[in-house]
């Protein structure tokens, strides 16, 4: 629903996602060298490259290594986190506070009029009903919104915790401030996506409340009374859509949480570059299963969203476009690394890539 005042969000956010996914999908084709594609696929790796794969060499210091230029400390991943912390829950809050307010209560309550109604109007019952259907579907889809920011709150703050307390990055590790500057924007419009059927009429609300208060200020406005029933019943009363989608979304985060948990082990001095190969948990499968697990995570949302919105679709098709692309790059650097690296591995998806 789109409300006056308010930019077409979604088309906006369409077009950066497929801004943001054709120069992979571009480096991912066989494009012969002549034509330029051995130079978009260098050019992209040196973006996205991080961590170990853009390690300067024992002689090199991290900021006077050729291979280190335009780049960031990697314990920069955090500020992604703050970023989407704030961006997810500003949104949480406001479009909660805005179903809370109008959206509610989710399912119609029984009444003898509605039911003498549907007797006595006769020809014009169909129209009552399919009004009232659309009214409903328009509430669903609001509190369902609510459901999957939900989910992803949980996930920039689970991400958040990891970053401070389960890694521990070497004072040598660097991303390419294009990488740095690629996760700032992810981490806006992320959360951008997955409310953006939602946010014009909430934002022109929140507005209306603001202006009102401002005319009549404090005392003559009405007192705000939460009831917690009504702030919580609606997300127990969504289809099993959101259920099987929230269910998919623990099992990838599930998995994620333990192959955090192993990577983030591997150290065990904080201030060393050494590296092990990794084992354990989907770590037997692929070379980056904290990049599998993502996919699940993201899907999960995806299901639990109804797979009403094109942006969150793009959305995930960035996601695994850009996590494919990064396990490729890892899994090569394991390979060259490692001479007993597992060959059975794939880079992030078993018996695909």
């Amino acid at each position: 629903m789109e409300t006056e005042g308010w930019p077409a969000l979604q088309p906006l956010l369409c077009l950066a996602w497929i801004a943001a996914t054709l120069p992979i999908v571009a480096a991912a084709l066989p494009i012969p060298a002549a034509a330029g594609g051995h130079i978009l696929r260098r050019l992209l790796a040196a973006f996205s490259s991080r961590g170990k794969t853009v390690r300067p060499s024992a002689s090199s210091s991290a900021s006077s290594s050729p291979k280190a230029k335009f780049t960031v400390p990697q314990k920069y991943f955090m500020h992604f986190y703050v970023v989407g912390a704030v961006t997810t829950t500003s949104l949480l809050l406001a479009i909660w506070f805005y179903a809370y307010m109008k959206m509610t209560p989710l399912l119609p309550e029984p009444s003898s009029f509605s039911t003498i109604a549907s007797h006595l109007v006769g020809s014009n019952s169909f129209s009552f009903g399919h009004v009232h259907s659309h009214t409903m579907g328009h509430k669903y889809r609001i509190w369902r919104t609510v459901f999957v920011i939900l989910l992803m709150e949980i996930q920039v703050l689970r991400r958040l915790y990891e970053t401070e307390h389960v890694f521990h990055y070497s004072p040598s590790s660097r991303m390419h401030i294009m990488g740095y500057l690629t996760g700032l924007f992810y981490y806006v419009a992320a959360p951008l996506s997955l409310a953006s059927s939602c946010i014009p009429e909430a934002a022109e609300y929140l507005q209306g409340q603001i202006a009102e208060f401002i005319v009549k200020g404090r005392a003559r406005m009405p007192d705000l009374v939460i009831d917690s029933s009504s702030l919580l019943q609606p997300l127990l009363k969504l289809g099993w859509c959101q259920w099987i989608g929230a269910v998919i979304f623990i099992w990838g985060s599930i998995h994620q949480i333990h192959c955090h948990a192993i990577l983030g082990s591997l150290r065990e001095h904080k201030d060393s570059d050494e590296y092990v190969i990794p084992c354990g948990d989907w770590f037997n499968r692929v070379s980056c299963p904290h990049y599998l697990a993502e996919l699940v995570i993201y899907f999960g949302m995806l299901v639990a969203g109804g797979g009403a919105d094109i942006p969150v679709w793009l959305l995930f098709i960035f996601v695994i476009t850009n996590l494919s692309f990064a396990a490729v790059q890892t899994h090569k650097w394991y390979l060259q690394k490692f001479e007993d690296y597992p060959r059975s591995r794939y880079a992030i998806i078993p018996f695909i890539l």
